[in-house]
């Protein structure tokens, strides 16, 4: 089993909440996803991942599988995808079926990712599941193993599904890979061969240990015969360091927003005021080793370290941040740091 060669870059992508800041509008986010796409696909990213969140009024993301279609439909080269589709609140018919579907309209660009948590409350989950059988039920490994059948084609001949086809039939499948933000998402890749995505963003402690025990216990399979490996990570290049301080201070903010039940998202004049308060004096170090933001090479450097220690093939970034010009002029800054070849 191969690991990247240490120091080097390595292809980087994008994960977009489709965040709707304080004074926007749902369709002002959605419009800067479409810039911001457009700006990856350009700049040579390899990947652009929609998550899946419900009754969350500050993220514009409760249907990654129509924004996919929209979001590829921008873009020419990067592959478009979630991170995640949450199994447990669908069907895996309707699943394969929406991948499909996305694979017919754009084959070869289409990324399946999966997470077993709701992507919301408890509440919200029971309203998606609409019974509360299913919102208890511990039973991914079986919902999974029925979406690989349904993408696949491939049930055992004695299985009451058989004769059941997600269409449309297609010749290209989505890449399926495996989300997580602690062990179990990537033991379950492991086991079955898949790729691992896990989210530093959201557990940086448990990052590195976890990745390491996914390669040491991977097990090649019909999903795929080496380990790969992606970690997500919040990051912001910028020679600006109000830029960089505004960065660290929105996520500290928001994470403190969803603590307390809020559903919203931070303002830039929000996220100012918070920066220079006493508060986020408090908690500011608590950010070290977990978000990225100043000198570009600054950032790629710690990024690549990272990477190092992970044993990870691709980094994605996580920019949840108002300031749109900042976040477009990070992903030129980096993609230049990494010497990512532009398309067209």
């Amino acid at each position: 089993m191969t690991t990247p060669t240490p120091g080097t870059p390595r292809p980087l992508s994008l994960l977009d909440f489709v965040d709707v800041p304080s004074g926007m509008t749902a369709q002002q986010a959605i419009a800067r996803s479409e810039r911001t796409v457009q700006a990856a696909d350009r700049l040579g990213y390899a990947r652009y991942w929609i998550s899946e969140h419900h009754s969350f009024a500050g993220l514009a993301s409760s249907s990654p599988e129509i924004l996919i279609a929209h979001l590829a439909s921008l873009t020419t080269g990067i592959r478009v995808g979630a991170a995640g589709i949450m199994l447990p609140n669908h069907s895996p018919l309707k699943v394969a079926e929406w991948f499909k579907t996305l694979e017919m309209l754009h084959p070869g660009r289409i990324d399946l990712g999966l997470g077993r948590a709701p992507g919301t409350d408890q509440l919200t989950a029971f309203a998606l599941r609409r019974s509360r059988e299913a919102l208890t039920a511990d039973d991914f490994p079986q919902q999974a193993a029925e979406l690989i059948a349904f993408l696949s084609d491939s049930w055992p001949d004695d299985h009451p599904f058989t004769a059941v086809r997600a269409t449309p039939v297609v010749d290209t499948s989505p890449e399926l890979l495996m989300l997580g933000s602690s062990g179990w998402g990537s033991s379950f890749a492991a086991v079955n061969g898949m790729t691992t995505v896990f989210a530093h963003h959201m557990s940086p402690g448990l990052a590195v240990e976890a990745l390491q025990a996914y390669r040491r216990d991977f097990r090649p399979g019909p999903l795929g015969d080496t380990p790969r490996v992606i970690i997500s990570v919040l990051a912001l290049a910028t020679e600006d360091p109000d830029v960089a301080a505004d960065f660290r201070a929105g996520w500290a903010l928001q994470m403190q927003r969803i603590r307390s039940g809020a559903t919203t998202r931070p303002s830039a004049e929000e996220i100012r005021a918070f920066r220079l308060s006493a508060e986020f004096a408090a908690v500011e170090p608590s950010l070290e080793g977990r978000v990225y933001a100043g000198p570009p090479a600054e950032v790629a450097a710690g990024l690549i370290t990272l990477a190092d220690e992970a044993g990870a093939d691709e980094v994605t970034l996580v920019a949840p941040t108002p300031d749109l010009d900042a976040k477009l002029r990070s992903l030129e800054l980096l993609a230049t740091e990494f010497g990512l070849s532009p398309r067209g």
